[in-house]
Formats: structure tokens, C-alpha cells, sequence
């Protein structure tokens, strides 16, 4: 960083004239100004100290003119000293320094004519002492910051060398026990003194060095007595083994005989469910012909209701063909009396006669016709009659042969329907034993190895030092020297019992869930 007295330098004339104008009119107002500053610091102030308000303005008629001698950069770091040890930085030039600038700017306002020239001139040259002024306090604030820095960082640094060294000598001390440890030997436990933080390092590799020297040495003492439960265990899992292929064959038979009778009660229950339908149709097919025999009984009255009406009407025709043939006998008569002047009018009374006879006797012969149909109808309506109540009673018999066989198909479907969930009950239970008697086999071959790997464990156990005399002998002295074990039957374990888990919104018998459980 450039010194600040290199870049601050005094004005030139023609600057120092107008300096000078500013001088005179702004320092009318610099006490207040400086009053309103320094309350930044001190609100309660009520007047500036004699001692600062003749530093003060000493200080502006320098900056005020573009004076800056050595005495002006000497006074400013005294006072930037003083500012440092009250204000920081931020607030000094925010609010202090504004208050201060905005003082003299608003006095210098108050003292210029308002139609005055060059009064731009007159502002820019008090901003330009203003922004001097506040360079070089700038300058002295950052050179007492980096001072500050300079010895926080010194400050830091011896107190990192005391840490590294301290760091090293607990690296050194723990890693010399790390070596020993790695080399088997669990009685490394660390003796030199540790101080502050590293004092729980040093009691937790303590610690642990002990609870791996207990656990090792209990390890050394049960390898004799793993060896021994692992040769049990194997032959345990040998016997399991094959107790478990015989209950996986015996269940795989019960579930193929099981696939089958499930397989003919589900064709019986579709049979069933067949037969039912068809009842069904048979009942719909019944209730129909019932309804169409009533209609037809209805039919028959309206036919021999039609039939009786038709007989009155012919009855009528009858009285009309029988007047008709008096008529016409009248008619011949009387032209007969009117001798050959009614002559063709005989002819035609004649030939209404010869019609009328015509048609007494075809409605003679109708009659007798309807007569005969309506014995008939009589006849047909008893026999529809009959009928009708047949059918009811067939429709009757056909509703409860309906009933029954709706009945035995739903009582067959839920047969069906339980001995599906069984069978896949026992399906799964299949499934599970199967993987039980590969599990078996795994549980077999990894005693085996547990057995190697017991006689393993005890060769790396003896690669430790653990401070205890060496009570492990070699397998064949260890045979010789331990009792024989107490005599060891199979494991007793209770017998497995099949729990039935009743689910809700099943039908009864329906199996909902087989677990297996042990008591």
C-alpha cells in the first residue's frame, strides 16, 4: 500500500482560492456540524470539549484550503487512533462522517446567493476536502486494522507450533502402541503423560487395550469348549438333516393326493353349479308356460264371449229373414189382386221371398255351427283350465328342485373353496419344508466349517500376548487332559404345532393363514 501523503497533495491556487470562499462561509457552520458528529459517539453531548474543537478546526482549515502539511497527516492519525477505539469503521463513515459532511454542505448552502455564480464550483471543492479528509482516515483505520491482524496472526501461530508439538509427541506415543498392538501384543497400553484433550485418547486406548485383552483371553479359554459344541452341533445337524428329507418326502406325498382331491371336488362343485343353472332355466321355462296358459284360459272366454254375441246376431238375421219372406208373401198377394199391372212386381216379391228363405237357412246353418264351436270352446277352456294348474304345480316342483340344487352348488363351491385353501396351505407348508431341508443342509456344511474354523481361531488366538500364562495346550493334550462331556441326547425340542389364524370376511372352514410356531 502507496503512503497516503504521496496520493493527498495541496492544491493548486486557482483550487485554493475557491478553498478559501469555502473556508469562509462553510466554517460559520462547523461547530454544528461537528456537534451532530460527535452525538454519533456521545448523544447526551451538549457542547464539543475546547481541546477537540480546536483540533477540529484546525484540521478544516487545512482540508478546506488543499492544504496538507505534515503536521495535518500527523493530527489525522491521532484522531483515527482515538476513532478506532470507540467506533468501527462502518459506522464511523456512515453516520459519523456523514453527519459531519452533510453539516458543512447544508451551512454552505445557507451562505451562497441563490442566483450566485460558479456555486457548483463552491460544492465540488467542499466534497473534495470532505472525501480527502475521509481517504486519509480511511488509510490510518486500515494501517491500525492491519496491525491488529498482523499481531491476532502472530498470536495464532505460536499457539499452532505449541499444538503441532504437542500433536506430534501424542502421535509418536500412540503410534509406537499401535506398532506393538499390531504385532499381537495386547499389554501396549500408553504410559506417557498426556495432557488437556489428548488425556481421553490416551484413557480410551487404555481402556480399549483392556476389554481386548479380557475378550482375548476369554476367547483362549472357550476355544476348547467351541470345539467341543461344534462337533455336537454337526452331528445335531447331520440327524436334523435327514429327519427332515423323510417329513419333506411324506409331505409331498400328502400334497399330491391332496391336488387330486381337489381336483374331483372342484369338478363335482362346477357339476353342481351346472345342474343348478339348468334348474334355474327349467323354473324360468316353467313360470313362463304357466303365464302363457292363463293367457290362453282368458283367450278362450273372449272367444266364447265373441261366440255368444255372434249367435244373437244370427238370431237377429233369422227374425230379419223371416219378416222379409211375410213381406214378400204380402207383396204376391196384393199383386195378384192387381192383376197384369202387378205382375212384375210379383216376379220381384217372388224373388225376395226365394232370398229371404236363402237366408233363413244359412243363418240356420250358422247357428248350428256356432253352437257346435261354442261346445267346443266350453271344452277347450276346461282343458286349458287343467292345464294351467298342472303347470302351477310342475313350476311349484321345479322351484324347490331349484332350491335344493342352488343349495347343494353352493355348499359344494365352499367345499371347494376350503379344500383349495388347504391345499394350498399345504402346498406352501410344502414349499417352507423343502426350503427347511435346504436350509438343513446349509446349517450341516456350516458346522463343518465351524468346526474347522473353531481349530483355526484357537491357532490366531495364540499369535496374542495378553500378560496370562498360556493355558491352551495342543488339541491332542487338551483331549487328554478335559473330562470327558456329559452325555448329550438330541436337542429336546416341543412339538410343532399348525395355528390356524381365522382371517374376517372369510366363509366357515375356510383356512385364512397357517403359521408355524414352536411352544
Amino acid at each position: 500500500m502507496s503512503d497516503i501523503k504521496n496520493d493527498i497533495v495541496t492544491w493548486n491556487d486557482a483550487d485554493r482560492q475557491i478553498g478559501e470562499i469555502v473556508h469562509h462561509r462553510a466554517g460559520k457552520h462547523l461547530e454544528q456540524a461537528l456537534l451532530e458528529a460527535y452525538r454519533v459517539i456521545d448523544p447526551t453531548l451538549k457542547t464539543l470539549p475546547r481541546d477537540v474543537w480546536e483540533d477540529e478546526k484546525r484540521k478544516f482549515a487545512f482540508i478546506a484550503r488543499g492544504n496538507f502539511p505534515k503536521e495535518y497527516f500527523e493530527q489525522q492519525s491521532v484522531i483515527t487512533t482515538n476513532i478506532s477505539s470507540s467506533l468501527d469503521f462502518a459506522t464511523y463513515l456512515s453516520k459519523t462522517y456523514a453527519a459531519y459532511a452533510a453539516g458543512l454542505a447544508s451551512g454552505l448552502v445557507k451562505e451562497k446567493a441563490w442566483n450566485e455564480k460558479n456555486s457548483d464550483a463552491l460544492m465540488l471543492s467542499l466534497m473534495r476536502s470532505v472525501f480527502s479528509d475521509a481517504s486519509v482516515v480511511m488509510f490510518y483505520y486500515f494501517q491500525i486494522l492491519t496491525a491488529q491482524a498482523d499481531e491476532a496472526r502472530a498470536v495464532v501461530e505460536a499457539e499452532r507450533l505449541r499444538v503441532t508439538e504437542e500433536q506430534d509427541a501424542v502421535v509418536a506415543h500412540l503410534a509406537d502402541s499401535l506398532k506393538r498392538l499390531a504385532n499381537g501384543d495386547l499389554t501396549a497400553s500408553i504410559t506417557a503423560q498426556f495432557n488437556g484433550r489428548y488425556q481421553q485418547i490416551k484413557d480410551d486406548f487404555n481402556n480399549a487395550i483392556d476389554s481386548l485383552r479380557g475378550a482375548m483371553t476369554a476367547i483362549s479359554s472357550s476355544t476348547g469348549g467351541l470345539r467341543s459344541g461344534s462337533d455336537e452341533i454337526a452331528a445335531a445337524s447331520d440327524d436334523l438333516s435327514r429327519r427332515t428329507e423323510q417329513q419333506a418326502a411324506s409331505l409331498e406325498q400328502t400334497a399330491a393326493a391332496l391336488d387330486e382331491i381337489t381336483a374331483t371336488v372342484k369338478r363335482s362343485a362346477d357339476s353342481a353349479k351346472q345342474a343348478s343353472l339348468a334348474a334355474s332355466g327349467a323354473r324360468v321355462d316353467a313360470t313362463r308356460s304357466g303365464e302363457i296358459m292363463r293367457d290362453a284360459v282368458v283367450a278362450m272366454g273372449e272367444i266364447e264371449e265373441s261366440s255368444n254375441k255372434i249367435t244373437a246376431i244370427i238370431g237377429v238375421i233369422d227374425e230379419i229373414a223371416f219378416q222379409t219372406n211375410l213381406l214378400a208373401l204380402n207383396a204376391g198377394v196384393e199383386a195378384a189382386r192387381a192383376g197384369d199391372a202387378g205382375r212384375g212386381f210379383a216376379v220381384v216379391a217372388q224373388e225376395v221371398r226365394a232370398l229371404a228363405q236363402r237366408s233363413a237357412d244359412a243363418a240356420k246353418e250358422i247357428k248350428g255351427l256356432i253352437a257346435n264351436s261354442t261346445k267346443q270352446v266350453e271344452r277347450g277352456v276346461h282343458l286349458v283350465g287343467d292345464t294351467g294348474q298342472a303347470l302351477t304345480k310342475i313350476v311349484a316342483t321345479i322351484t324347490n328342485i331349484d332350491a335344493l340344487v342352488s343349495e347343494i352348488a353352493q355348499s359344494s363351491q365352499e367345499q371347494a373353496t376350503g379344500l383349495n385353501e388347504v391345499n394350498t396351505a399345504v402346498n406352501q407348508m410344502d414349499q417352507v419344508t423343502q426350503q427347511n431341508a435346504a436350509m438343513v443342509e446349509q446349517a450341516t456344511a456350516a458346522a463343518s466349517s465351524l468346526k474347522g474354523e473353531a481349530g483355526e481361531l484357537s491357532r490366531l488366538v495364540g499369535r496374542f500376548e495378553t500378560g496370562e500364562p498360556d493355558r491352551r495346550a495342543p488339541p491332542a493334550e487338551r483331549a487328554h487332559l478335559a473330562p470327558p462331556p456329559p452325555a448329550r441326547g438330541p436337542v429336546a425340542r416341543a412339538p410343532a404345532k399348525l395355528v390356524s389364524v381365522a382371517r374376517p370376511g372369510r366363509s366357515q372352514g375356510a383356512v385364512a393363514a397357517e403359521t408355524w410356531e414352536e411352544f
